[in-house]
């Protein structure tokens, strides 16, 4: 017999071990869309939540520069709202999700919001006389407070803040980097902290300083990718302005320098002519590689799209001594995406087999149902084909197999089928030519006939 399970439990059963109920709120985060605000506002859940440890209060601190300022405080503000929240938390079947909703509405109460009230709290994190909650950072320890008013290590505007006797001090720090504090107690249950409670708060403690430090070091990642990209763009996008603008002035300045026959100045202005159309075509290069922008894919008949695509290039394909041949399935259903970028993207690939390809070669486009889930557009050509270093290379900007191409032609195809939810695929063997697939869901697959 077989049972099957999910990976994940839709709810959280109240009989479950503490430790098993921690781990699973905290993992079914790294399934949702959430925000870092979102996935610490998960741990701090699983702190106060009735199926995970329990504390009647989670306060949450991070660090800003050489401060530690109060960021979040999740919890109860009353014993009666203690009592509701316990009543909700405690429903049978409760799903995650519905916990994290919850939550986060405690956090966005207009009137006296727990976290408004700790939110102006700021500690320095230097000095020589440094008190709680700063301290449990200074030793890197956790720190259970008990008598707090008698303590005279602690902060007088925290105490006042917190207005309990006992707490819980839990430090965030991951690779020597201190990133804040949670803070945890039980003001309204009055239960003693106990070594397996501190144990658990503690696991989440290093969840939380591991999970802060991560996004902190993927942010910083993106941004030296994109300063990197950047960087490469712009000394490309230079090195291919500056070229013709070079060309156009020193042949404006012989035209400037005084007469010349007739022979020279036309050859002249014809060389400038040509370097305008080439610095024409970088720009529309550029402004259409960009404009791709994320629409809500929508069924459309690709075929009259590809008919007009194929008439447009005819002329063309005749001026070049090329021929372009066409099979298209005459009952393709509907596929989701954008007809005009589906128009761009398949004009871009033709115009590339065109120039793949030798003189008299043929260019052949076809359009079939692959099956009640996806429709594959075809264009092949009969070039020189492409060595696998060439293949691994082809959708990453500013890299062209052209003498004077941008590399964004093949990159804005692959930009248009992430867009549509379609994928792009390339067979191509050196002197056997290429072939580009695009595969595009169907209305049948994507969303109702109806």
């Amino acid at each position: 017999m077989i049972e099957p399970h999910p990976f994940l439990a839709p709810d959280l059963q109240s009989k479950e071990p503490k430790e098993l109920a921690l781990l699973s709120i905290v993992s079914q985060s790294f399934f949702q869309p959430f925000s870092v605000e979102d996935n610490l506002l998960v741990i701090l859940t699983a702190l106060t939540s009735g199926s995970g440890v329990g504390f009647n209060r989670a306060m949450l601190f991070l660090t800003d520069g050489d401060r530690l300022r109060g960021k979040m405080w999740l919890g109860p503000r009353s014993a009666e709202e203690a009592q509701s929240i316990w009543k909700i938390l405690s429903t049978p079947g409760i799903a995650y999700i519905e916990i994290i909703e919850h939550n986060r509405s405690l956090l966005t109460l207009e009137a006296d919001s727990l976290s408004r009230r700790i939110q102006p709290l700021e500690f320095s994190l230097t000095g020589d006389n440094l008190t709680v909650p700063v301290t449990a950072l200074a030793k890197n320890e956790i720190l259970l407070v008990r008598d707090a008013s008698r303590e005279m290590l602690i902060d007088p505007r925290f105490l006042q803040a917190i207005d309990v006797e006992e707490f819980l001090c839990v430090p965030l720090i991951s690779q020597n980097e201190v990133l804040g504090e949670i803070v945890l107690d039980n003001a309204f249950s009055r239960q003693p902290i106990q070594p397996k409670d501190i144990k658990l708060a503690g696991l989440c403690g290093l969840l939380a300083a591991n999970y802060i430090f991560t996004a902190t070091l993927h942010r910083k990642m993106i941004g030296m990718e994109r300063l990197a990209a950047l960087g490469e763009m712009s000394m490309f996008i230079a090195h291919q302005i500056l070229n013709p603008l070079a060309a156009i002035g020193g042949f404006t300045d012989q035209l400037l320098a005084g007469p010349a026959d007739e022979t020279k100045r036309r050859r002249n202005l014809e060389i400038i002519r040509r370097e305008i159309q080439r610095l024409e075509k970088i720009i529309f290069e550029l402004a259409h590689f960009l404009k791709v922008e994320p629409k809500t894919p929508a069924p459309f008949d690709p075929e009259p799209e590809i008919r007009a695509v194929l008439q447009a290039l005819e002329l063309k394909a005749a001026a070049e001594g090329r021929e372009l041949t066409s099979l298209i399935d005459d009952r393709l259903p509907p596929i989701l995406g954008d007809p005009t970028y589906f128009g761009e993207a398949l004009r871009n690939l033709i115009i590339n087999a065109f120039e793949a390809s030798p003189p008299g070669g043929r260019v052949e486009v076809t359009a079939e149902r692959k099956d009640a889930t996806w429709v594959v557009v075809s264009v092949k050509d009969e070039g020189r084909g492409m060595p696998p270093e060439v293949r691994s290379k082809l959708f990453t900007p500013f890299i062209s197999t052209k003498d004077r191409g941008m590399g964004l032609g093949l990159l804005y195809v692959k930009r248009v089928m992430d867009a549509c939810g379609g994928t792009v695929e390339v067979e191509s063997e050196a002197g056997r030519g290429t072939t580009f697939r695009l595969s595009f869901r169907t209305r049948e697959e994507g969303r109702p006939n109806a």
